[in-house]
């Protein structure tokens, strides 16, 4: 597809979303269960290190398979799971692998980003690697781009790949929006590449768009860490080390 015709490709689709988002008015999307708690988000950076002080009253989401680094802490089943569609059907080697680290595993509540089909046929896909949860609820487009503009102000309808922010980074606008008292990042690297579950070391694809969320959160002084020193030192966000320091705290959500 040519220069001009992609372009006129991508602002019809532009158009035709904000048409709809104004249309269905969505509301943001929101877990009331961690509203007040500290939240830990892990993703499948293959550095994800333990936050200081994580015990019973923190909340843990993990992001497709990261749920092997909390296994690693010793902790068999995430409070929530924030998983994308293809990772149920797809063939493509991530999510092989995602489907095969997850095999006989359980969660809290699953969030299955941007599922099309029938909840029926989402069933069978997941009961297909046997992986178990409390509460399963689908999340459409529309919710995730009124999330994101709930908390940045930034209006992304995710065109293509490299506008699209990674489950990781939304994950920490659900906590941040759902008033959760801070939020830990752990295996969460804008600039790394590789996962934690295989050796396949798979290009990230949201590189640039979660280094320039992440920067706006900090911006709006948004009570976000990372446990991750080589994170803290990369993206200049807070290092955890127990306690929220200071000067967050100011942040007001949408």
């Amino acid at each position: 597809m040519g220069t001009v015709r992609r372009k006129l490709f991508e602002a019809k689709q532009w158009l035709y979303r904000f048409i709809k988002y104004q249309w269905v008015r969505p509301k943001p999307w929101v877990d009331p269960t961690l509203a007040g708690k500290k939240v830990v988000v892990v993703g499948s950076a293959p550095v994800a290190s333990r936050p200081v002080g994580l015990d019973g009253s923190y909340r843990l989401i993990t992001i497709n398979a990261a749920q092997q680094a909390l296994e690693r802490w010793g902790i068999s089943k995430p409070d929530i799971t924030v998983m994308m569609f293809n990772q149920i059907e797809g063939e493509n080697t991530n999510a092989r692998e995602v489907r095969r680290v997850l095999q006989a595993k359980r969660t809290g509540t699953l969030y299955l980003m941007l599922w099309r089909h029938a909840l029926s046929r989402l069933e069978a896909g997941l009961k297909r690697f046997d992986y178990g949860y409390d509460e399963l609820q689908i999340i459409d487009r529309y919710r995730r781009v009124a999330l994101v503009r709930a908390v940045s102000g930034i209006l992304n309808f995710e065109l293509d790949a490299s506008t699209k922010y990674s489950n990781g980074v939304i994950a920490a606008m659900l906590a941040l929006h759902s008033g959760a008292s801070c939020v830990i990042l752990s295996g969460i690297n804008p600039r790394s590449s590789g996962h934690a579950y295989n050796s396949e070391n798979l290009v990230r694809m949201h590189g640039d768009t979660d280094f320039q969320m992440l920067k706006k959160l900090m911006s709006l002084r948004c009570p976000i860490y990372t446990a991750d020193p080589e994170v803290a030192e990369t993206t200049g966000l807070p290092l955890w080390r127990g306690e929220p320091s200071e000067q967050e705290g100011s942040f007001r959500r949408g």
